[in-house]
């Protein structure tokens, strides 16, 4: 049986291949600490076939749920494919549900008492960013791609993993979206930055909403920012009727 070990310059190289072929910051990031995880939980010894099915035994001995766990697996399976290694995990199976949780679903109220809430502590960003992913149904990793130009032109074109699709801009939100950016004097580029003038991260994006449901009273569950994609989801559905739109 083969034998392998895992270090920081090998986990590097296989997460610059991912960024690479296109994957997000946020998902490079993920699998990186996965890896690391599956690596920190080795104390240095070799990884194995058997290792690693111990590891996935722990996981689930930790508490975790199992789509937790197979999102871990798929990181450290798709590393051992890069590193040519004879490893692979199995995956545990997860029975579908029919239907969503609706104690997991942010709904309409929740979603105003969030934008009232970040109103009224002056969170003008984090208000705007809400009703945008919210508006538009565009993931946390796209946000980037609204930018002045998007704005003014009603439409962002996105790219992501070799392919590009176009997202329409509500006219009302393009003039909130322009207006936020005359007042941060950004006459182009994204219009959502940090302080440092670099991309929001789904972490710091998430932090943010979390803090922000605290004091708006929503319940923690609910909030984080693929719940808005739903709602965008569920409210289109509701207006037009058509699931293929």
């Amino acid at each position: 049986m083969y034998s392998y070990r895992i270090d920081s310059a090998t986990i590097g190289q296989f997460v610059r291949r991912l960024e690479e072929r296109g994957a997000s910051p946020g998902t490079a990031e993920k699998y990186r600490r996965d890896i690391r995880r599956f690596s920190g939980w080795l104390q240095g010894g070799p990884a194995t076939q058997g290792s690693a099915l111990r590891w996935r035994d722990s996981l689930l001995a930790e508490g975790c749920r199992h789509t937790t766990v197979n999102s871990m697996l798929a990181a450290v399976n798709a590393f051992f494919r890069f590193m040519g290694w004879d490893i692979r995990i199995g995956f545990l199976r997860v029975q579908k549900k029919a239907f969503c949780d609706p104690r997991r679903e942010l709904t309409r109220p929740d979603y105003f008492r969030l934008l009232e809430t970040a109103g009224k502590l002056k969170k003008e960003r984090l208000a705007l960013l809400l009703e945008t992913i919210c508006s538009t149904g565009i993931r946390v990793s796209e946000v980037r791609y609204i930018t002045a130009e998007a704005a003014r032109a009603g439409k962002a074109e996105i790219s992501l993993k070799g392919k590009t699709r176009t997202i329409l801009l509500p006219g009302k939100l393009c003039r909130k979206l322009l207006r936020y950016a005359k007042q941060q004097k950004t006459a182009s580029g994204e219009i959502f930055p940090t302080r440092s003038g670099k991309s929001l991260s789904r972490k710091q994006i998430w932090a943010e909403m979390k803090a922000l449901c605290r004091k708006a009273g929503v319940e923690a569950g609910k909030v984080f920012p693929h719940n808005l994609r739903h709602l965008f989801a569920r409210t289109f559905y509701e207006a037009s009727r058509d699931v293929v739109k």
